[in-house]
């Protein structure tokens, strides 16, 4: 998943990549960071709207906001937009030219929705489960939050032994976590 700063509506910056890692121009990669520090943000402020996850059916297993100048969601809209985003990611995923010569395996559907407001981006993993991160338009380094994220849920969700997969996670470590992650941003 490519980083996708762009400042849409000034025109001095179309086409140029725009965060505070400073990535490289022609290719709009980010430098690598220590993978698995838990200090790989370390310095940098962020602004986190949501988090949502989405089982590989589709289904709803976790939602929390941290601070939102969204409009606040019922838990139905909630399961209607994991349903909704698992629908278009699947068309989307079909959607990818042939052309590229992509094997089917590798192609991925949508990953970044922007917004004047707010930017979606979506991680999905090997087993079919989508993180939706919900921040501001020009947040720098979200591949580097999701992937902190997912950190997070590996540890303290799926190491539990009473957690069964595609169900509702209800662990109030994998909470504490994500409130001391976040929240400490």
């Amino acid at each position: 998943m490519g980083q996708r700063d762009q400042f849409r509506d000034d025109p001095s910056f179309v086409g140029k990549s725009y965060n505070s890692l400073g990535s490289d121009p022609l290719t709009n990669k980010l430098p690598s960071l220590p993978h698995g520090s838990k200090n790989d943000l370390a310095g940098f402020t962020s602004v986190v709207y949501s988090l949502i996850i989405i089982n590989k059916a589709g289904g709803l297993v976790f939602h929390k906001d941290f601070s939102s100048p969204l409009n606040k969601l019922s838990t139905n809209d909630y399961l209607v937009l994991a349903g909704t985003f698992h629908g278009v990611h699947a068309i989307t995923k079909s959607l990818t030219p042939s052309a590229l010569g992509l094997p089917a395996s590798q192609r991925t559907g949508i990953e970044v929705l922007e917004s004047s407001n707010f930017r979606l981006s979506c991680f999905q993993t090997v087993t079919g489960t989508k993180f939706l991160l919900f921040t501001e338009p020009l947040q720098p380094n979200v591949d580097s939050i999701l992937r902190r994220i997912y950190e997070l849920y590996a540890d303290y969700v799926t190491k539990n032994p009473f957690y069964q997969l595609e169900m509702p996670i209800r662990c109030e470590a994998f909470d504490r976590g994500l409130r001391a992650f976040v929240g400490g941003r």
